[in-house]
């Protein structure tokens, strides 16, 4: 089962997140220049005095021509017709000298609730968008009718072993029980395993599944090169995220440096996206081994 036709729709996918970031930035940098222009009014007397006498000025010429409009209001109707086009004139006059202050006004009222809406659409974690993923009606199929069973667990101390210690820290305390996991996320996850292993000849095994919240602080606190996220920010505390790794030689490899292991990860992404999950390989901080399974409505975002 090929996975290649949902590539164009990453694509797309991606240049619409690359524009939305584009437009933050700018709607960003114009809130700035705005409130450095809005703060020298605020600070510098002068620049406000010169503004307020301005309008000041204009106010009073307003009304000057409306108390002159009043004055010849039962004048023939050309002259009435005359008097209101000069008072057009006068207020679009207005607009373009003062444009300026009138867009700043019009930004600080339009601009926060934009960059609100902008920021509303962001994924919490990772900046892959998958919420228009396309899954392989092949493999949904066998998803609706196969219900696979989970793997025995395997011995404590293929995870304690001084290689897989140094990749990951803290796997030895690692829930890797399949009951604490989300019943929709098992059997994708359990299917993508099953076309690892016959159609490209990887054993996968889960290194780590469901996580607490205090788990995910003390990770947290290890810094950025463990995770960002914090307790409540990451699929793991749902059951709908997995950390999952390969079986070589009765050995667990998780390093990126080996080139067998590399080639395997990005098989992994293509089959676990193909089944609908989120592949955390192409976040900006990549977690190749990373699949999490986003349902509607269970982590705010």
């Amino acid at each position: 089962m090929s996975t290649g036709n949902i590539l164009p729709k990453k694509y797309i996918l991606s240049l619409v997140i690359f524009t939305k970031g584009v437009a933050l930035v700018l709607a960003v940098a114009l809130y700035f220049l705005l409130a450095c222009g809005i703060s020298g009014l605020l600070l510098f007397p002068a620049a406000r005095e010169i503004v307020f006498t301005a309008l000041l000025k204009r106010r009073q010429q307003i009304g000057a021509r409306v108390q002159n409009w009043k004055e010849r209001r039962s004048r023939t109707t050309k002259s009435f017709t005359q008097n209101l086009q000069a008072s057009r004139l006068s207020t679009w006059q207005f607009i373009k000298k003062h444009h300026l202050i009138l867009l700043a006004g019009t930004a600080v009222v339009l601009i926060p609730p934009l960059i609100a809406w902008m920021l509303s659409g962001k994924a919490m974690l990772g900046s892959y968008d998958d919420s228009g993923q396309v899954v392989n009606q092949q493999i949904a199929a066998l998803l609706e009718g196969e219900q696979l069973v989970p793997p025995p667990p395997l011995p404590p101390e293929v995870f304690t072993t001084q290689e897989v210690a140094q990749v990951r820290p803290m796997l030895d305390s690692a829930s890797r029980n399949w009951q604490q996991l989300d019943a929709d996320f098992t059997q994708r996850l359990l299917m993508t395993f099953k076309i690892m292993k016959e159609q490209h000849g990887y054993d996968m095994v889960i290194i780590e599944g469901y996580r607490s919240p205090e788990r995910q602080n003390a990770l947290a606190q290890m810094g950025g090169s463990v995770t960002n996220a914090k307790a409540f920010q990451s699929y793991h505390q749902y059951g709908l995220a997995a950390d999952s790794a390969f079986m070589r030689n009765g050995k667990l490899v998780i390093t990126e440096k080996d080139p067998w292991a590399m080639r395997g990860y990005q098989l992994y992404g293509e089959v676990a996206e193909s089944v609908g999950l989120t592949w955390g390989g192409r976040w900006k901080m990549m977690d190749l081994g990373h699949v999490e399974f986003r349902k509607p409505g269970v982590m705010k975002k």
